[in-house]
């Protein structure tokens, strides 16, 4: 079972969204900051990094995260 909160309240919000972090997952609007969201794959086949979609605020991932 998964107990990633932030993983769960991310992939409720947008089930295609991917991203890396160094660390534990994020629990403050600092460490959301420092997530790397993943917008695509560039020839060869490696991560390519961007914004976060738009729906992935810190506010609406830890409404979220809240109610878990």
């Amino acid at each position: 079972m998964i107990k990633d909160k932030f993983f769960i309240a991310v992939k409720t919000l947008n089930a295609n969204a991917n991203y890396t972090y160094q660390g534990s997952s994020p629990t403050t609007e600092e460490e959301y900051n420092n997530v790397n969201w993943i917008s695509g794959v560039n020839e060869q086949g490696e991560d390519v990094f961007g914004n976060a979609p738009s729906e992935l605020t810190w506010a609406a991932i830890k409404a979220e995260m809240d109610k878990l």
